[in-house]
């Protein structure tokens, strides 16, 4: 049996805070936390909605709390900081080549935002109506 010890790593724990890449990397990874408790509420409303009324709105109720309001705006910052972050990277993830020429990356993600503009209006129309 050898007596070598394998060779490990020294990783501090702020590792992450080091670089802005990394810090950026993985606030964006936390936050998917709070990305997927507000997809539990959302579905949580839907049962609520299908077991009557009184449920739904005994749920529309509780969402009224000021921690649930506090709680709905760290979800829209993060969801926010998602989309930006997400139509960054698109230019990486689309390889468009119009008449033998690439397409330029602020053109990808220029359409990105003009398409999650035309999104927002639209889906703001349909609950105004």
């Amino acid at each position: 049996m050898s007596k070598r010890k394998p060779y490990t790593r020294e990783l501090p724990t702020d590792w992450w805070m080091k670089q802005l890449f990394y810090t950026k990397y993985m606030i964006r990874e936390g936050s998917s936390v709070f990305i997927t408790i507000y997809s539990l509420i959302l579905a949580r409303g839907v049962l609520r909605l299908s077991q009557g009324e009184v449920a739904f709105n005994a749920w529309l109720e509780s969402l009224q709390n000021p921690v649930a309001i506090i709680f709905h705006f760290i979800a829209l910052a993060f969801a926010l900081y998602h989309t930006v972050t997400w139509f960054s990277l698109a230019p990486k993830a689309v390889d468009l080549w119009i008449q033998g020429k690439r397409l330029d990356d602020k053109v990808i993600v220029s359409g990105h935002y003009v398409a999650f503009a035309v999104a927002t209006v639209f889906c703001l129309f349909v609950i105004m109506l």
